[in-house]
């Protein structure tokens, strides 16, 4: 009876003794979170995408909280009205954002670049771009093996069956920057949206020279320079061969276009 009166015992002492520890230990590396941090997470999205250039969106209202402004803070997918809400929850005021979608700067269909020859290894883009060139004579070319579309959180990207060429869909195109990052090309980029969604741009990113390029894409930038000496607004520039339109600078004039002679500048959803 004894023995077992100090079992209870000696149990009761430790078991105490435990919970002291335990709730000192608890006290002192108790973190403190700001509940702001809370609100502004369920005022966000919640799809973790990584666009705002944080890794999650509970990071992402963490330097929201912590930021002396929001100016430059942006959530792609909830866009301009999210971050007027986590701006109410905060006291800030919310930056102005610049509507972008995701475009796909490559026109070499099946017929303007042949392949030249069969891929059968795995549909990867970034394994074929670390082994080879590509199976078509452009080694700057879109491969059309489909990692952006994988990358995409929105179904906002298919393969064109017809052209092998990868589409976006700009009602779903939330400009996370998740199929940027995944082209091993660099052919996808983030462009503004332009009013009534209206833009112009280059479709290529071929630096080869002229000849050479010509026999691998019809439809390639050939750096000629022509669209250069037309535009009246220092909107397109010339760099390694190849022609780039600054989207903040174009004034949707469409005079490029006309003079362009591989029709490598295309319009989206320009009116007649």
């Amino acid at each position: 009876m004894n023995l077992i009166l100090i079992s209870l015992v000696t149990l009761v002492f430790v078991g105490a003794v435990s919970a002291i520890i335990l709730y000192i230990v608890s006290k002192k590396f108790n973190v403190f979170e700001d509940p702001l941090i809370q609100k502004v997470v369920n005022a966000l999205p919640l799809v973790n995408c990584g666009g705002c250039g944080y890794p999650s969106c509970r990071a992402f209202a963490i330097a929201c909280v912590n930021a002396d402004s929001l100016e430059h803070m942006v959530c792609t997918v909830g866009g301009l009205p999210a971050m007027e809400h986590v701006a109410t929850i905060l006291g800030k005021s919310a930056g102005t954002q610049i509507p972008t979608v995701a475009v796909v700067r490559c026109g070499g269909h099946c017929e303007a670049r042949p392949f030249k020859n069969q891929y059968d290894g795995v549909k990867s883009c970034t394994i074929v771009h670390n082994l080879y060139g590509g199976h078509t004579g452009c080694t700057y070319g879109c491969l059309g093996l489909g990692d952006c579309k994988v990358s995409c959180k929105f179904n906002a990207i298919h393969i064109n069956p017809v052209s092998k060429l990868p589409e976006i869909d700009e009602q779903k195109c939330t400009s996370c920057n998740a199929c940027v990052k995944a082209c091993p090309k660099a052919i996808i980029e983030l462009r503004r949206k332009g009013p009534g969604s209206n833009r112009i741009y280059v479709n290529c990113v071929n630096k080869d020279k002229g000849e050479a390029i010509r026999k691998s894409c019809s439809v390639a930038c050939i750096g000629c320079g022509d669209c250069v000496r037309e535009c009246a607004f220092d909107a397109i520039t010339l760099t390694n061969n190849l022609a780039f339109i600054d989207s903040a600078k174009c004034t949707l004039c469409r005079k490029c276009i006309g003079v362009c002679p591989t029709n490598a500048i295309v319009e989206v959803n320009c009116p007649n």
